[in-house]
């Protein structure tokens, strides 16, 4: 389940494209559309992973290709490319550059490479599993978290959780000390930068999390679902990343007094 220098050099062509789809309609005429599930999508998210599911057919064919936007194209490799060309698209619709492109490569059902561009900001986090977290190029590194407490929480929408999992988050509100709204992979992302310290979503499908396993237990944080299991293709999408591991028990904690 090794992850090559082929695959990175893949990876990193793929956010560069994904990028040069999708400046041209920050901020600009972007061809705003509903899908059926109710969520927006626009010309921008289409174009990003139109160029990244060709890069990807031409440089590895047998690999699947799993895409929020063109569905599933199978594959005979063992490996899968999960992409979600803008994760955070209210975001982008509304000019804020809190949204990014994940690409993630899971090979065998396991995540194992992933990165989050932010092609506004110029800004990349690349992980691969057994290898640092790299921002920029330069070492990525969570922070500890000694209390739970002192903890910085964040979270897309509580509108996003069902009735018990409201529940559940509100109990764990009401445990740190802070909580932050809005940002979708962006949260991941700053976690594994040392500048949030939880994350805690659920509904999510695997192209909205699989890119985030590597990038932030790279960074030394941890990823699990809200039963402490490890994320893989076949997770639910109950999801919670932590900076500093050691709060994980604590905040699965949290999470159970109020139901699942």
């Amino acid at each position: 389940m090794r992850v090559t220098d082929t695959d990175l050099a893949l990876a990193a062509a793929l956010a560069e494209a994904a990028g040069a789809a999708i400046r041209p309609f920050y901020r600009a005429e972007y061809g705003l559309e509903t899908k059926a599930d109710t969520s927006p999508v626009t010309l921008a998210d289409r174009a990003a992973e139109g160029a990244m599911r060709a890069l990807i057919e031409r440089a590895f064919p047998t690999d699947a290709i799993i895409g929020e936007e063109y569905g599933v194209k199978e594959g005979t490799s063992g490996r899968a490319w999960v992409l979600d060309p803008i994760d955070g698209t209210r975001a982008f619709i509304s000019g804020r550059p809190i949204f990014g492109t994940l690409i993630g490569l899971v090979i065998e059902g396991w995540p194992m490479l992933g990165v989050i561009d932010q092609p506004i900001l110029q800004e990349r986090w690349v992980g691969v599993m057994g290898r640092p977290t790299l921002f920029n190029g330069r070492p990525a590194q969570t922070r500890r978290c000694p209390d739970l407490a002192k903890a910085l929480l964040a979270t897309t929408s509580p509108a996003l959780f069902d009735d018990s999992q409201l529940h559940a988050f509100e109990h764990l509100d009401g445990a740190v000390l802070s909580t932050v709204l809005g940002g979708d992979c962006y949260n991941y992302a700053c976690v594994a930068s040392g500048w949030l310290d939880v994350v805690v979503e659920a509904g999510l499908k695997l192209h909205d999390f699989a890119a985030l396993v590597p990038v932030v237990e790279g960074a030394g944080g941890r990823m699990c679902d809200w039963q402490g299991d490890p994320l893989t293709a076949d997770s639910a999408g109950k999801v919670v990343a932590a900076g500093d591991p050691a709060r994980i028990e604590e905040i699965l904690e949290a999470l159970a007094c109020r139901g699942h």
